[in-house]
């Protein structure tokens, strides 16, 4: 490949990317120029294995995280919010179950990076790689230069520098990108500068040290200008989860929808049969339901006629959201 940008990221950067609630628009842009091969993703297995050890933390974490700020902001207005708050609170009450929803659907970035990981291609740590870590030991360099174990952190640089220095720069420009300031930046100064222990790895040009998600953009801008620009105004969404109170509306009003026009259909079946017993008894159960689904639901088309394929959108929709709240998948009752 020619002209490509390798990208190898440190674990903390793509937990830190997951964590984002606009995390989708470098993912959705990293998996489209991956897919493009304008972009190649070094992956050392310890990302992946990292990676998949602390998803299931922070996730957990995330999720309570929401739950606790609900729970203070509620006790909070009941106690200093006077008189006149109790819409407030209900709102906060109701958001508050709607966490696991919530929840669920920050996940989805995890499962996206994890993906976008699994499809990168795998380096893998020689001897050469080792003995530099043995090295960078016995030398206390960065990232070994702490008293802590960066025995992982200090095989991803040597990793990495092999890769750069195996390629040519001017057509394969290479960046290492990290959250992890406190082992791989400079410790006095701009934390976005290397460690001068491991800054000959990004002396020549073409090899890239970037902090966190912030440099990741930075290097993304860099090397692809106008194009990434472009990419990300069309990735540059946040989906919010819609709230139970919503989802409960709208299946309320599918069931009316869907249940008015049986009726209807049940009321034409009998008097083609000349049932009138039946028939009389049909109108005295739903008769008042019936007028009430027509004085609400009185926009044109709103309670048909339907064509088949409306009825069956009307049917599907009631089916998913039923899903959502719990039933099996199917359960159309009326």
């Amino acid at each position: 490949m020619g002209n490509v940008l390798h990208l190898l990221v440190d674990t903390s950067t793509w937990l830190d990317l997951s964590k984002r609630r606009d995390g989708q628009r470098w993912i959705v842009a990293l998996r489209l120029l991956v897919h493009q091969r304008d972009v190649e993703l070094l992956v050392p297995e310890l990302v992946i294995e990292e990676f998949e050890r602390n998803r299931e933390r922070i996730e957990a974490s995330m999720t309570a995280s929401v739950a606790q700020r609900f729970k203070l902001i509620k006790q909070d207005l009941e106690d200093y919010g006077g008189t006149d708050v109790e819409n407030a609170v209900e709102v906060i009450a109701d958001l508050a179950r709607d966490v696991p929803l919530i929840g669920a659907m920050t996940t989805r970035n995890f499962d996206e990076v994890l993906e976008l990981l699994r499809t990168g291609r795998r380096v893998e740590a020689t001897d050469a790689e080792h003995r530099g870590v043995v090295e960078r030991g016995l030398r206390k360099r960065a990232p070994l230069h702490r008293s802590r174990n960066s025995v992982a952190d200090a095989l991803l640089i040597e990793l990495y520098a092999t890769a750069a220095r195996a390629s040519d720069l001017s057509r394969n420009p290479h960046a290492f990108v990290t959250s992890n300031s406190a082992d791989f930046s400079t410790e006095d100064g701009d934390k976005r500068q290397p460690h001068p222990d491991v800054s000959a790895t990004f002396a020549s040009e073409g090899s890239t040290y970037a902090l966190g998600v912030d440099g990741l953009n930075d290097v993304l801008l860099s090397h692809f200008g106008s194009e990434i620009k472009e990419l990300f105004a069309e990735t540059d969404f946040i989906e919010e989860p819609r709230r139970l109170g919503e989802i409960l509306e709208a299946e309320k009003m599918l069931f009316d929808r869907v249940w008015h026009h049986r009726s209807l259909q049940h009321e034409y079946q009998l008097r083609a049969a000349g049932d009138e017993g039946e028939l009389e008894r049909l109108e005295a159960i739903a008769g008042p339901a019936r007028k009430r689904v027509e004085e609400t639901y009185t926009q044109p088309g709103e309670l048909g006629p339907y064509t088949d394929f409306e009825l069956g959108m009307l049917n599907g929709k009631l089916s998913a959201l039923r899903w959502v709240l719990g039933s099996e998948w199917d359960f159309l009752d009326t």
